[in-house]
């Protein structure tokens, strides 16, 4: 079983500088929407988020780690290697260790990422297995690999566990910590997303498989129009109802299929995915997909 103990706040900062291979784009992280860097490069500096953070670690250990483990199956060599080469290859794109994958019994597609950089596993619900292509699940897990990749671990570990705590008698004192973190989240979503783009190599990929999470009917999935779909995000921009995305942890989905391909524009992605030396800045990207995900008091 995987083990996530030692999760260490202060350690987890004070190795987040060290090297690693697999540039992507020129350098480690050439590819992560700046938004989500500047903000955890604020968070390092703030003490009270420091130690609600490690806080939230701690009560994950204790409490949520033996309770995922115990109700998963352990993804190898010799327990679903199908899905352990898709995992083999995201790792290899973005030049990280394999992480542990597990996949959990559940109806809902999702997957999720916790423990630390140097001490984490994937979680796969089953749905996605079922419901996903097996270029569709690769970008999913390319996904949870740019999480591990851009050291988004082990604060979506202490969101998970501050979430839990907020539903609490004392959780209007997590409050501060878990708004300001799943406001981060929302940004690093994006970042994440381009890793899943990057590991497929295809943004079609990537794309359908964020529409599939919206849908989740496999009946219905030949017959959806992609660009209705999108129309949605603009019929959202008139409701009061949008400040509801200020209290989840990712942006609505038409956004970040939007925001998937301004990054399909950049020649960052042309270029790995062979399709040219052409292509806007990440600069230029970045303030697009700045404007577009933007929550007002977000």
């Amino acid at each position: 079983m995987a083990t996530v103990s030692n999760l260490d706040f202060r350690a987890f900062v004070s190795d987040r500088e060290r090297s690693r291979p697999g540039a992507v784009g020129g350098e480690p992280h050439g590819y992560a929407f700046a938004w989500d860097r500047s903000t955890r490069a604020a968070f390092a500096r703030a003490a009270p988020l420091e130690l609600a953070v490690s806080a939230g670690v701690r009560v994950f250990e204790h409490l949520e780690r033996a309770r995922l483990l115990g109700q998963a199956v352990k993804v190898g060599p010799r327990q679903f290697p199908r899905v352990l080469r898709l995992a083999e290859s995201c790792a290899e794109t973005l030049g990280i260790p394999v992480p542990a994958i597990y996949v959990v019994s559940s109806p809902v597609l999702n997957a999720a990422t916790f423990g630390t950089r140097d001490a984490c596993f994937v979680l796969v619900h089953s749905a996605l297995v079922d419901h996903l292509t097996d270029e569709e699940l690769q970008a999913v897990l390319g996904h949870e690999c740019g999480h591990v990749h851009n050291d988004h671990v082990v604060y979506l570990t202490a969101l998970h566990a501050l979430g839990r705590v907020a539903g609490s008698l004392a959780g209007w004192v997590a409050l501060p910590a878990v708004f300001a973190l799943r406001a981060w989240s929302r940004r690093a979503e994006v970042t994440s997303d381009r890793a899943a783009a990057l590991c497929a190599r295809d943004l079609a990929v990537a794309e359908r498989a964020l529409t599939k999470l919206a849908l989740g009917s496999q009946k219905l999935y030949e017959q959806l129009d992609v660009e209705a779909f999108l129309s949605q995000h603009e019929e959202a921009q008139d409701s009061v109802g949008r400040f509801g995305e200020l209290l989840s942890s990712h942006p609505w989905l038409p956004k970040r299929v939007l925001a998937l391909r301004e990054f399909g524009r950049s020649a960052l992605y042309r270029r790995h995915a062979g399709l040219g030396d052409d292509g806007a800045s990440l600069a230029e990207v970045d303030e697009r997909v700045r404007g577009l995900i933007r929550v007002v008091g977000g």
